[in-house]
């Protein structure tokens, strides 16, 4: 069966963490949906890339797509105010909650743990990294300085040098060791 995992899109989003994951993703066979918060499929990301994404989170939501049972994964990267911008969006927060809920796969990226899942108290008792200084003030969780932290369901990371871990760790619990370790072999790393 194959695994889908569904990364939110906001404008200001920090590029390498975005399009690293789906790269890494869709080469290991994932299905990887890009979803934008706006009405628009563009977006662009805090150094002036412009992406498109494959659908918009209002087109999910006419479509009734934005149900975390038909998802194994949810992407959440970071870059400002990009991270802000997802914050503040209601149905992320909704879909994340529901996610986390199922005990579906929730990985998150430099300021989105401190951004987009404190807020929603997810990291509540969950080891987690994060883009470093975005800990201070959190109150809940157990921060590491781990490049990638995986806590049950939970994956976090810290900044776009570690974005390919970051894939990895994903990709790693979505369809197993051997994938990546072919995946890691192909892209010579």
């Amino acid at each position: 069966m194959e695994k889908k995992a569904l990364i939110f899109l906001a404008d200001g989003f920090e590029e390498v963490e975005a399009a690293t994951p789906v790269d890494y993703l869709r080469r290991a066979g994932i299905k990887v949906v890009m979803a934008a918060i706006g009405k628009n499929a563009a977006v662009t990301g805090s150094h002036g890339i412009t992406l498109t994404a494959d659908t918009t989170l209002e087109t999910m939501e006419k479509q009734g797509e934005l149900n975390p049972d038909g998802w194994d994964c949810v992407i959440i990267p970071g870059g400002m105010p990009g991270s802000k911008n997802l914050a503040a969006c209601a149905p992320v927060g909704e879909f994340l909650k529901k996610t986390s809920g199922k005990g579906k796969l929730i990985a998150a990226i430099c300021a989105a743990p401190a951004v987009v899942l404190a807020p929603l108290d997810l990291l509540e008792g969950k080891r987690f990294t994060c883009y470093p200084g975005m800990e201070q003030g959190l109150t809940s969780g157990i921060w590491t300085e781990d490049k990638v932290a995986t806590d049950g369901s939970l994956i976090t990371s810290r900044a776009a040098g570690t974005a390919a871990e970051f894939a990895f760790a994903i990709i790693r619990i979505l369809v197993g060791s051997d994938q990546e370790k072919k995946l890691r072999s192909a892209l010579l790393l």
